[in-house]
C-alpha cells in the first residue's frame, strides 16, 4: 500500500480521528493510503511508533443512540514516523515522493505560529509553518504537484493562517515568486472543524486491557463514539470519507458548524458547570444523572440555545447528541477543568445566545441568566480559577459593577441586572437552598 499522507503530529487526537478514519476507508476498500507520521517538536512519541510498526489499538467508548457502545479495533493506517530532529533529510524526501498527495495536521493551538528568526538553512526549523514552507519548497522544486492540505487545529480560520505563515516564510527566505504562484495554484489549504472528544492512553486501564488484547501497546488509545469533521472543500472523489461512513461534511464555510458547536456543545457546558458545581457536583457525568442538573440543562438547550441557532432537525439532533455525549460513562470530565476561565469562556459561548435570544423573543431566557449569576456566585468562591484581577475584582464587586464591565464582556450588561435581581437566592455561596432554587 502507498504512502499518500503527511501527516504532522502523533498524538492521541489524530490516531482516534484522522488516522482512524484512513483505517476505514482502507478497510472498507474505498482507498489505498498509508499515513507518514511526522514528529512536530523535538520531543514525542515517534520512536514508540515506529517500534510497533504503526500500529496500535483504538478504543471507542461511550453512548450512541441509547446503547452503551465499547469498541477496539486494531489500526493499520500509520506506516511508519519520522523525526526531523534526527533525520531531516527523510523527513524532506517525502516532499519527493509523487504519490504523496494529502497533509494533515495538529499542532496544537500553539504550532501554528510565525517566527521571523528562522532559516531555510535551519535543519529543522522550529516552527511547524517553517517546515512546512521548507518541505513545500523541497515539492516545488521537483517539479511535482501541490497537496491538499487538512488543517485540524482548534483556532478560527486555521488553514487560512497556516498559508499566511507559509507566504511569509516564503518572503522572508526570498523564494522565488514562481514558489509563490505554485503556493497558491497548486495547493489546497483546508480550514476544517474537528470534533471528538479523546481521552487519550487509558493509565489506570491499561494493563487490563492489553491483558485482554493479548499484547502489549505503548499507544493504546482512547476516545468517545461521536466524531465530526467539517471540511471546506470536497475532495470525495479522492478522499472518500463520506462513502466510508464517516460523519464528515464538505462545505463552502465551516463557520456556520463552528458556530453550532460553540454554542451547543461548549455553551452547554460553559452555561451548566458552574451552578453544578455550586450544586455540589463534581464531573458532566454526574451533571447528567441528577434530576435538576439534567432537567436544566436540557432546558437550556432545547428551549434557549438551540431556538436562537433556528432550531433546525440538524440542530436538535445535535444537541441530542451533545446529551448523550455528556453522559459517556468511560468520561470523567471534571467541572473544574471545565471552569477555568468561565469569564472569557462565557462571554464567547453563552452570551451571544443570551443577546440573540433577547433580541428574538424581547425578554432574558431564565436558564441562561440563571448561569450568568451562578458564575458571579462561582467567582466569590475559593474555586474560581481565572485571571489574577478577574477573581479579585469578581470576589468583591457588587453585582452592577460586575455586569458593568464591558471590558470582560464586550458590552454593558446593566439591562441584566433586573432579571438577575428578581432572583430570590442571595449571591453568596455556601447555601443549600442556593444551589437547588438555581438549578430548578
Amino acid at each position: 500500500m502507498k504512502e499518500k499522507i503527511i501527516q504532522f503530529g502523533e498524538g492521541g487526537f489524530l490516531r482516534s480521528f484522522a488516522d482512524m478514519f484512513v483505517h476505514i476507508m482502507n478497510e472498507k476498500g474505498v482507498f489505498d493510503g498509508k499515513v507518514v507520521v511526522v514528529q512536530p517538536i523535538e520531543k514525542g512519541l515517534v520512536d514508540v511508533l515506529n517500534a510497533q510498526n504503526g500500529v496500535y489499538h483504538q478504543y471507542l467508548r461511550g453512548i450512541e443512540n441509547g446503547e452503551v457502545i465499547n469498541s477496539v479495533t486494531e489500526v493499520r493506517s500509520v506506516s511508519r514516523g519520522i523525526n526531523p530532529y534526527t533525520d531531516y533529510q527523510e523527513y524532506l524526501s517525502l516532499a519527493r515522493n509523487p504519490d504523496m498527495r494529502f497533509i494533515i495536521s495538529n499542532t496544537t493551538e500553539a504550532g501554528i505560529e510565525y517566527l521571523d528568526t528562522e532559516s531555510l538553512n535551519d535543519a529543522p526549523p522550529k516552527s511547524f509553518p517553517a517546515k512546512l514552507t521548507a518541505l513545500l519548497y523541497e515539492r516545488y522544486k521537483c517539479g511535482l504537484p501541490g497537496f491538499i492540505l487538512f488543517c485540524c487545529e482548534l483556532i478560527d480560520h486555521n488553514a487560512d493562517l497556516l498559508k499566511e505563515y507559509v507566504m511569509k516564510y516564503a518572503a522572508l527566505w526570498e523564494l522565488p515568486k514562481e514558489f509563490t504562484a505554485w503556493l497558491e495554484k497548486e495547493n489546497r489549504f483546508c480550514n476544517t472543524l474537528v470534533d471528538r472528544i479523546c481521552t487519550g492512553y487509558p493509565k489506570d486501564e491499561a494493563e487490563q486491557l492489553c491483558r485482554g488484547l493479548g499484547c502489549e501497546d505503548r499507544l493504546l488509545n482512547t476516545a468517545e463514539v461521536f466524531h465530526l469533521w467539517v471540511i471546506e472543500g470536497n475532495f470525495e472523489n479522492e478522499f472518500p470519507l463520506k462513502s466510508a461512513g464517516i460523519n464528515v461534511i464538505w462545505t463552502d464555510d465551516v463557520t456556520p458548524y463552528k458556530k453550532r458547536k460553540v454554542r451547543i456543545l461548549n455553551g452547554a457546558h460553559t452555561s451548566m458547570v458552574l451552578a453544578a458545581r455550586l450544586y455540589g457536583l463534581s464531573t458532566v457525568k454526574e451533571c447528567l444523572d441528577e434530576p435538576n442538573v439534567s432537567a436544566f440543562l436540557k432546558k437550556a438547550l432545547f428551549e434557549e440555545i438551540i431556538p436562537t441557532l433556528g432550531g433546525s432537525d440538524e440542530d436538535i439532533a445535535f444537541g441530542n447528541a451533545v446529551l448523550e455525549r455528556f453522559a459517556n460513562p468511560f468520561v470523567k470530565h471534571q467541572l473544574l477543568s471545565i471552569a477555568l476561565n468561565s469569564v472569557s469562556k462565557f462571554r464567547a459561548r453563552v452570551l451571544p445566545t443570551i443577546l440573540e435570544y433577547r433580541e428574538k423573543y424581547g425578554r432574558l431566557p431564565k436558564c441562561l441568566t440563571m448561569s450568568l449569576w451562578a458564575l458571579i456566585a462561582f467567582y466569590r468562591t475559593d474555586e474560581a480559577n481565572d485571571n489574577e484581577e478577574i477573581v479579585r475584582f469578581m470576589k468583591t464587586a457588587s453585582v452592577s459593577e460586575i455586569l458593568e464591565r464591558e471590558d470582560y464582556w464586550g458590552t454593558n450588561l446593566s439591562f441584566m441586572l433586573p432579571d438577575i435581581s428578581s432572583l430570590s437566592i442571595p449571591i453568596e455561596p455556601g447555601k443549600d437552598d442556593f444551589y437547588r432554587e438555581a438549578l430548578l
